[in-house]
């Protein structure tokens, strides 16, 4: 029986193959350029029809998240359209830490993936059928050492300055999911919520902050290795433009509220990391952010608060880091939002697990949340 072909010569793609034999192949992921880490994976199987696959991922527990492994479940399609999960079995012990992929395509090629991808050339169309849309202007905020444009699109008549930017971390495709999801939402001319967001704010949305790091098939830095959500302190032409040009832009404009878009490994939940221990730390600013925290978890069974990341100590906020950087520097209404790459457990998809839709739809529900956090009166002094 002929061997099965693997392949990752291809937008985000990534992956080493060390040995097929049949329908069964033993692999590595590649570590981001100039970097340690190591999560991401995207790879075609190839003359795969009928046949049970038996792919194993091997040396994961020196990935850049080990934890992440138990209870996960790849990603798999085979039109590229329906992102599925293959069934998973991670086992530290073997081969320095294995994730045993077992899936039958009922097609010749199947895609396996760590997140349902985002790949550049669906940025420019998300881009590019955004910019259409009326009322939408488009900038580039500058190049990425690649030479890649780093796209921002502002809609609104508001005063309120709203900043939206998602994949600081490439690997974490789910943030662009969320931001195609939520630019549909701000764009629809029929949609009232959207049209009062519009009137009160100005928004300010970068899609894709790392788009070097996506084309390579990175999980968590640019082209230079770096991992760009340290880079808020003291950001550089050098080795961090991409934060160096937004922040540049952020100065410009101001920031009264901003939320960086995220996937978490590990934690089976969505959930929200804000700004406690920043020098500038205000109770009243800190409610702000708590309110707004308790309305998504109202507007939408998706969203909890009851597990998530340590809250940082009094004076001990890492300021290298937007969410804290934003709400040092501006006072500005500052968090995280964290999606899974696994699934919620508290309502979980058995079949596709956290989702490129259920991403979309939590980027609408945040934006439903943040008129009604607005309707309560938040943009007061903080």
């Amino acid at each position: 029986m002929t061997d099965i072909q693997i392949d990752a010569q291809f937008d985000s793609g990534n992956i080493e193959v060390l040995s097929v034999k049949g329908a069964t192949a033993r692999l590595a992921i590649r570590r981001d350029h100039q970097s340690e880490f190591a999560q991401w994976f995207h790879f075609r199987v190839a003359g795969a029809a009928g046949r049970e696959l038996e792919l194993k991922i091997t040396g994961l527990e020196a990935s850049a998240y080990p934890a992440g492994w138990p209870g996960y479940h790849a990603v798999v399609t085979e039109d590229r359209d329906y992102y599925a999960r293959a069934a998973s079995t991670y086992d530290k012990d073997e081969d320095g830490g294995t994730l045993t992929i077992r899936y039958a395509p009922a097609s010749e090629l199947a895609w396996f993936s760590y997140f349902a991808p985002y790949s550049m050339e669906r940025h420019h169309d998300l881009v590019a059928e955004t910019a259409a849309s009326e009322g939408v202007d488009y900038r580039s905020l500058g190049r990425t050492l690649d030479g890649q444009p780093l796209d921002c699109l502002e809609l609104g008549e508001g005063s309120f300055q709203v900043w939206l930017y998602a994949r600081q971390h490439p690997g974490e495709s789910m943030a662009e999911w969320w931001m195609e999801g939520a630019l549909e939402r701000l764009t629809d001319p029929a949609d009232p919520i959207a049209r009062a967001l519009r009137q009160q704010c100005r928004f300010h949305i970068v899609p894709n902050v790392n788009p070097d790091g996506s084309r390579r098939g990175h999980l968590r830095t640019n082209a230079a290795g770096i991992n760009l959500n340290r880079e808020w302190a003291n950001p550089s032409a050098e080795k961090s433009p991409e934060v160096l040009a937004i922040l540049a832009a952020m100065d410009e404009t101001g920031v009264d509220f901003a939320m960086d878009i995220h996937g978490d490994e590990a934690i089976p939940a969505n959930f929200l990391a804000g700004f406690e221990g920043i020098p500038n730390w205000t109770d009243v600013l800190g409610e702000k952010f708590y309110r707004y925290r308790a309305i998504l978890a109202r507007r939408t069974p998706d969203f909890q608060t009851n597990k998530g990341y340590a809250v940082s100590a009094p004076g001990e906020a890492n300021l290298t880091m937007s969410t804290n950087q934003l709400a040092n520097r501006f006072g500005a209404v500052s968090m995280t939002l964290e999606m899974p790459f696994k699934d919620n457990d508290d309502l979980p998809d058995p079949e596709q697990g956290w989702s490129p839709e259920r991403s979309m739809q939590l980027g609408r529900d945040c934006l439903g949340a943040l008129h009604e956090w607005l309707a309560g009166g938040q943009q007061g002094d903080s």
